[in-house]
């Protein structure tokens, strides 16, 4: 049996991949890829459970939970096992009603390549079903040459030579912070990373130049470049700190690079993608902006609240907190000024344009849509249709004896992620209301018993987690689901 986890923490969580419908057990799961001189490189597959989500049980007068955890890695393509663990995990021992969130971390050793880790979980003293995800993965090719590690973030990091610890790394505890979103009353951004093969630089020293970007406008923010002289070394681990309480609201790269005395960077940067919101500094911003008549011509007084509220599919978390007190605030002005802050932040100098591409984009979806009680960009097919574009094919089959309406959407590409797909049904059979069932989409609703759910209305009440066998599907739906 696993060894419980000593150290214990409550986070934020919006980011990484996440298991679990709602009332059922929750979990987030990421990954971070390392190198050793003497084991090659691997990854630390990190766990967070969301203990209000699991049932704890009382233990020798304490409270405590258990999940049965298993963990199949494939290598992609082919689908060859590379790796497979199953152990009992035990959370630390509460002694009180209130419960908080537990970690764990399986150092998993792989060879550069893509891979996929199926997860399945299953809360051992509560009644959910085995829970089923996948997470990809990718480990890069440049460990033998002057690189660094994924950037890990802390949630608390302390010295420690405890090597039994699933935390440890170079003489550090690391308790990871998985989520990536920093809210107002968060000032720091602790972060822990790897130098690998610095030895080879022909000098005597070296930097690391740490930054952060702007993700809208690509501009590097004043304030927050660092400069760090070192030695050669094969190994050289990090632990700094960046106070982000002047930060602005916002969507950020910390990027971290190798760089020679001229400045010139060697190897592949570091990146880690976060999101920061500062409520008094939005504000501020929102005041001072300066209207731009041609921009403001394309907006009519009775649609104000209509397009501030169609830029939520689209918003970052952050963004979407600050649209929601604009909208309860009732003044056209704010609404103008956070339209077009909206998009210049978004789109910088092409601001105007692509805010004309995703009004026509509205209303699209809107006329397609739309319903009684929703707005098109309220649906789900109209908030994917707006988030990732519009589909390179949509197979439609609106009758079925055996299923409920249904749409299976498939893009090509999506950001660095391909071959991605939506189901979409309606099992209320009208208002054109078809709500998203499935998908494979990272960060997507996932079910993958979505095909028993299309055809519960030929199934009445029986149970789609039944595996008595009794499911017939007698359609096509997984056939169409395959085709490229």
């Amino acid at each position: 049996m696993k060894k419980p986890l000593l150290v214990i923490l409550t986070l934020v969580l919006l980011a990484a991949n996440s298991f679990g419908q709602k009332n059922q057990m929750k979990a987030f799961i990421d990954y971070k890829s390392y190198y050793s001189p003497e084991q090659g490189p691997y990854i630390d597959l990190q766990f967070q459970f969301v203990a209000y989500t699991i049932k704890f049980a009382p233990v020798d007068s304490v409270l405590q939970a258990k999940i049965a955890v298993s963990t199949i890695v494939t290598s992609e393509p082919g689908g060859d096992t590379v790796y497979t663990n199953a152990f009992a995990l035990e959370s630390p021992r509460m002694r009180d009603s209130i419960v908080e969130d537990f970690f764990d971390n399986i150092r998993i050793p792989l060879q550069p390549g893509n891979y996929i880790a199926h997860v399945s979980l299953q809360d051992l003293y509560g009644k959910d079903k085995t829970l089923d995800g996948k997470v990809e993965i990718s480990i890069p090719d440049t460990y033998t040459k002057v690189s660094t590690s994924d950037i890990l973030i802390a949630e608390v990091a302390s010295p420690s030579n405890n090597m039994e610890s699933p935390f440890q790394k170079s003489g550090y505890e690391i308790i990871p912070r998985i989520s990536n979103f920093y809210s107002q009353t968060m000032s720091n951004i602790p972060y822990y990373v790897e130098v690998y093969n610095s030895h080879l630089i022909p000098d005597s020293s070296f930097g690391l130049r740490q930054q952060i970007v702007s993700s809208q406008t690509n501009q590097v923010m004043p304030g927050f470049t660092r400069f760090t002289k070192l030695k050669p070394s094969p190994v050289i681990p990090i632990l700094r700190n960046i106070d982000i309480t002047k930060l602005p609201s916002g969507s950020y790269h910390l990027t971290l690079e190798v760089i020679d005395r001229n400045s010139k960077t060697i190897g592949q940067a570091a990146d880690y993608f976060f999101e920061r919101i500062n409520d008094i500094e939005l504000a501020e911003d929102v005041e001072e902006i300066i209207l731009d008549p041609s921009f403001q011509a394309s907006i009519t007084d009775d649609s104000l609240s209509y397009y501030l509220a169609s830029l939520i599919p689209i918003a970052r978390p952050a963004e979407v907190k600050s649209i929601m007190k604009t909208l309860k605030a009732k003044s056209p002005d704010l609404c103008r000024k956070h339209i077009q802050q909206f998009w210049i932040q978004t789109a910088g100098t092409n601001a105007y344009e692509q805010w004309l591409n995703y009004k026509k984009n509205v209303q699209l979806v809107e006329k397609n849509y739309g319903n009684n009680f929703q707005d098109g960009f309220e649906t789900d097919r109209g908030r994917v249709y707006l988030q990732y574009g519009q589909p390179n094919t949509i197979i439609v089959r609106e009758t079925s004896p055996a299923e409920y309406p249904y749409e299976i959407w498939h893009y090509y590409k999506i950001k660095t992620f391909s071959n991605k797909r939506f189901v979409f049904y309606n099992p209320d059979l009208v208002n054109n209301a078809y709500r998203l069932l499935h998908s494979d989409m990272v960060g997507e609703q996932q079910n993958y018993k979505w095909q028993e759910m299309l055809v519960k209305r030929n199934s009445g009440a029986s149970n789609v987690d039944s595996n008595s066998g009794n499911n017939q599907y007698g359609t096509n739906s997984g056939y169409y689901y395959e085709q490229d």
